[in-house]
């Protein structure tokens, strides 16, 4: 079984840097860029860890990968 294949109900809740990237074709530099301009879902931190929940990131990328809200109120 590969790992990267989809296959529901055995898939984890949490994705580390990795699978992430697997999942959006692109390196795990370019995750931590697009995180850091808060361009996609803000990840989950679990001490050291740092994981990004599986159903946000798929909400995301069905919503056409939009950025996420500025946390600004809407002031540019």
């Amino acid at each position: 079984m590969n790992p990267n294949e989809p296959t529901h109900g055995a898939q984890p809740a949490l994705l580390d840097v990795q699978a992430v990237a697997a999942l959006l074709g692109c390196s795990t530099r370019t995750i931590y860029r697009l995180t850091d301009a808060d361009r996609m879902p803000r990840p989950v931190r679990l001490g050291t860890l740092v994981r990004w929940n599986r159903d946000e990131l798929l909400n995301w990328i069905a919503s056409g990968c939009t950025p996420r809200e500025s946390s600004n109120g809407g002031v540019s």
